[in-house]
């Protein structure tokens, strides 16, 4: 896989905002998947000012979900459908009808499950997935040890999961659902282009086993060393642990600039 280290998130923001930009300008319908969380505001922030700036029309793309919770009614303000349109498809001047996601409020859980994926490959599959990594390498909410091969599924949530995200909840940790649905291994797998963007030192050892390390179920991220194009994009911080960090310098500094990201 491709890494590239850049100073800190603002730039890593701004590197992988051009990636999708240019995909939308070869690909005005691009599926563009995307992940929530703190760490990938700087590149929708950072996409959105391209949008407003006119540097690019997204007005065709279209954009889906990787995980939601089970049990929330879809407008609930922390479910995931309503932070990914909150977080990316408003600021983007899309519309709900650009986006798509698994109905994490379905009386067949599983059912809903086996649905996104048909529809995700009925669209014509994700052009290209945004992932962030956990400090344990899951991914999505594939937690350590799930299969290398899985499809969107129902996932238990561990209870420090549960804590920390007690704080989008008033700090309620029973407020926040036991249950999420999230793409699978094999799912995600399927995209064309993976990119993970990784920031701040307690990321490193994540990132160091994700790259460096065997595949192995253990580490849920490490998955992507089998697709045939994965970018992981890490800060200065994130990067402390690799081993071969000036080998990805003396890389990036001399990839022909037409291949892109």
């Amino acid at each position: 896989m491709e890494v590239v280290i850049v100073p800190d998130a603002k730039a890593g923001g701004e590197l992988i905002a051009e990636a999708m930009a240019a995909l939308v300008r070869r690909k005005p319908d691009a599926l563009l998947g995307v992940a929530t969380g703190s760490t990938p505001l700087p590149v929708y922030e950072a996409l959105a000012a391209k949008v407003r700036g006119g540097a690019v029309d997204v007005s065709r793309a279209r954009i889906c979900q990787l995980d939601e919770y089970v049990g929330l009614p879809a407008g609930h303000p922390e479910s995931y459908r309503s932070v990914v349109l909150r977080e990316v498809v408003e600021p983007l001047g899309l519309s709900e009808a650009a986006f798509m996601g698994p109905d994490g409020s379905a009386e067949d859980v599983q059912g809903a499950c086996e649905a996104y994926d048909r529809a995700l490959a009925e669209a014509g599959g994700v052009d290209l997935q945004l992932l962030g990594i956990g400090t344990d390498g899951h991914i999505g909410f594939n937690e350590p040890c799930s299969s290398l091969a899985s499809r969107t599924r129902i996932k238990t949530l561990t209870e420090q999961t549960r804590v920390d995200n007690a704080r989008f909840f008033d700090g309620d940790i029973e407020q926040v659902p036991h249950h999420v649905i999230t793409q699978g291994i094999g799912t995600i797998l399927e995209a064309r282009h993976l990119v993970l963007l990784a920031t701040g030192e307690g990321k490193a050892d994540a990132v160091a086993a994700t790259v460096e390390g065997p595949v192995a179920s253990i580490v849920p991220a490490s998955a992507l060393q089998l697709h045939p194009h994965a970018t992981v994009v890490v800060d200065e911080a994130a990067a402390s642990k690799l081993k071969l960090t000036d080998y990805f310098r003396h890389t990036y500094a001399n990839k022909p600039e037409w291949q892109g990201l």
